[in-house]
């Protein structure tokens, strides 16, 4: 679920300015599944840009804390979202831990880096949300350590249907600055893409495991 209309078409437009997400509908790309994809997102570039960093990391606060309350630590799940979770909890002022996608194999064999009370409120940054497999495990692992998860907050989600249900199923509340749909729609208002492109983009996201 998104939060606000204009933050999600901002948003949309700052990532596309600054190539945190690509669009090309003729020649796709490969993701680390091996899915193919006409899209490609890696929102670890907004953190080379102040601006934009910043306007991310106060909407990501502000609106976290007007949909969860103020949490008592803000979690980031590795590795992608440990740098803008970060940033969010300093302008909150409140604690931050991150979480691996499994326990370290030495040492305290830690998933959860940082202090983590039993009882504590949590909620999870996410930078991009896909599936949602890595940010249920990372939900699960706090959980385990005797968080109580509020909710999570990610910058950008692709709005495929198993996310939606693999969230559902854990009663988990997500929310997101921005998705596929602002996306598209904003990269049309800009001329970024045409119809064509627009259909391609649409197909693609009804089944993108099997896409060509």
């Amino acid at each position: 679920m998104i939060l606000e209309k204009n933050t999600a078409k901002k948003t949309a437009e700052l990532l596309l300015q600054i190539n945190a997400i690509k669009l090309n509908p003729k020649n796709s790309f490969t993701w680390a599944s091996g899915w193919k994809s006409p899209i490609y997102c890696d929102n670890r570039i907004i953190l080379s840009f102040p601006p934009i960093r910043n306007y991310v990391r106060e909407n990501m606060a502000k609106q976290l804390e007007k949909t969860f309350g103020k949490p008592d630590v803000i979690a980031g799940v590795a590795t992608g979202a440990i740098g803008i979770g970060m940033l969010v909890a300093e302008y909150m002022g409140l604690p931050f831990v991150y979480v691996r996608p499994e326990p370290k194999k030495h040492g305290r064999e830690n998933q959860v880096e940082g202090f983590l009370d039993k009882g504590q409120n949590v909620v999870v940054v996410e930078d991009l949300i896909s599936t949602g497999k890595s940010s249920l495990n990372a939900v699960t692992a706090l959980k385990a350590q005797g968080a109580n998860v509020k909710g999570m907050i990610a910058i950008f989600s692709y709005g495929f249907a198993v996310a939606e249900e693999n969230f559902s199923k854990e009663n988990l509340s997500v929310y997101t600055l921005s998705n596929y749909d602002h996306l598209l729609e904003q990269a049309m208002d800009t001329k970024y893409i045409n119809e064509e492109d627009v259909a391609i983009l649409k197909t693609w996201r009804t089944n993108p495991a099997d896409w060509k």
